[in-house]
């Protein structure tokens, strides 16, 4: 009898844990309000389904359909270790840069769950199959198909439960489905990331929107996590490129959360030309002046998202350096703070432990000299000269840190180079998420 009950109650135990891993973990308290209302973009359509590619009881596969006419532009991972679904999209990039008027739709494909990366020859099989698949369910080129897969690196996608789902998936396409699309390529996301602008341009309304996923393993070289945006906007693919590469830079590129950087980071940008409005051939033209501002906006948006949304956070910090001797050792110094362990540790355990910010000052390598370094929390001006301000009190900086948004600013003291980061907490709780990931 008491064998039985053990057993029992080891089955139960086991039925909970199973449960468990299919809930959603708690939204992230620095999560936005609501998802954003984002506009339709004429010339895109999207629709999502349950694959079971390895979660269950939720969409796991994400399908966008672009317009004849369309220009895209990416960036991707520069990691030596790369998954092959990025590295088709660079061979289909290269491909649609070379000629980029070629005609012909294009099709954006993506599964969470696995990221099909590590795994020799089988992931390019994968790949190729599901492009494959695509081009014939929706009647473009293979080589005009973008997938991109997120997860647990080193296991084969079973790319067949994919398969299954495209003509589904097609049937399905629908203009308002960009919400669902988000939703559908989250990982350890506590919440789908969106973000829209519009503006005008020659007596049109241009639109933009975008969504994004990202949580964990963010520390990009070149974009970060899977993001992906969508114009009606007429731009040229060399100009849209270069508007990419130029935004990525100051936005998915300033934001980390554990120093790691992804397999399979992936940034799409998409313009349909769809707007009622004469192409942008020009990057001087002052339209695509004001066209960046409205795409850094929202880039920057889903950037502070994602580090809103780090594995575990309960803070999100910004980090703002400037006096040094350019805004590369700036963007360099400021990665160094934002990264260090102690001071993101100190920032979740509320500590003002601003020493900890001289270390990584210190650690990152560029020049800086200890006598000149001003450091401040939010207005609080906390050290200068080499040593804490005189007005400085340990009570005014532990009631700064119980904010939910905390800004640490470093002025070196040597010239005019400035980088702002953003990063977040470093909590138990991101132990345990990582700890527990493929269980």
């Amino acid at each position: 009898m008491a064998a039985d009950i053990t057993k029992r109650i080891a089955a139960l135990k086991a039925e909970l844990a199973e449960l468990e891993a299919q809930l959603p973990p708690p939204v992230s308290p620095l999560a936005p309000a609501a998802f954003p209302d984002l506009p339709l973009i004429d010339g895109v359509r999207f629709a999502t389904a349950e694959a079971g590619v390895k979660y269950k009881g939720r969409t796991d596969v994400m399908l966008a359909e672009i317009c004849e006419g369309a220009q895209v532009a990416g960036v991707f991972t520069r990691s030596t270790t790369r998954a092959a679904p990025v590295l088709r999209c660079e061979e289909a990039l290269a491909a649609h840069t070379a000629a980029p008027d070629a005609g012909g739709k294009f099709a954006i494909l993506v599964n969470s769950g696995n990221a099909n990366a590590f795994t020799g020859g089988r992931g390019f099989e994968s790949v190729d199959a599901l492009r494959a698949g695509v081009a014939a369910a929706l009647g473009c080129e293979a080589a005009q198909v973008f997938t991109a897969s997120t997860g647990v690196i080193g296991e084969p996608l079973p790319h067949s439960r994919i398969e299954t789902s495209l003509n589904g998936l097609v049937g399905a396409l629908d203009a308002g489905h960009a919400r669902s699309a988000a939703e559908a390529i989250m990982t350890t996301d506590t919440f789908a990331k969106g973000a829209k602008a519009e503006l005008e341009l020659d007596g049109a309304v241009v639109k933009i929107s975008g969504f994004a996923k990202g949580s964990g393993m963010i520390a990009p070289d070149m974009a970060t996590m899977l993001v992906y945006i969508f114009t009606d906007a007429k731009i040229s693919q060399s100009v849209l490129q270069r508007m990419l590469w130029l935004e990525n830079a100051n936005t998915f590129n300033c934001i980390t959360v554990d120093g790691d950087t992804s397999t399979s980071d992936t940034l799409l940008l998409v313009a349909t030309g769809r707007a009622d409005m004469p192409v942008i051939k020009d990057f001087a033209d002052p339209r695509a002046r004001k066209f960046r501002a409205a795409l850094q906006g929202v880039m920057r948006d889903l950037a502070q998202q994602v580090a809103r949304d780090g594995e575990g956070a309960t803070k999100l910090i910004e980090v703002r350096v400037t006096g040094a001797n350019a805004d590369g050792p700036a963007h360099r110094i400021a990665m160094s703070i934002a990264n260090s362990p102690l001071v993101k540790t100190a920032v979740a355990g509320e500590d003002p432990n601003w020493g900890r910010v001289v270390m990584a000052v210190g650690k990152a390598g560029e020049r800086a000299d200890r006598d000149r370094l001003t450091i401040r929390f939010g207005d609080i001006l906390v050290a200068e000269n080499g040593r804490v301000a005189p007005g400085y009190t340990e009570e005014a900086g532990a009631a700064y840190m119980k904010q939910d948004v905390i800004v640490i600013a470093v002025d070196i003291g040597l010239d005019s180079g400035k980088a702002t980061v953003w990063t977040c907490d470093l909590t138990h709780q991101y132990i345990t998420i990582n700890a527990d990931y493929r269980s």
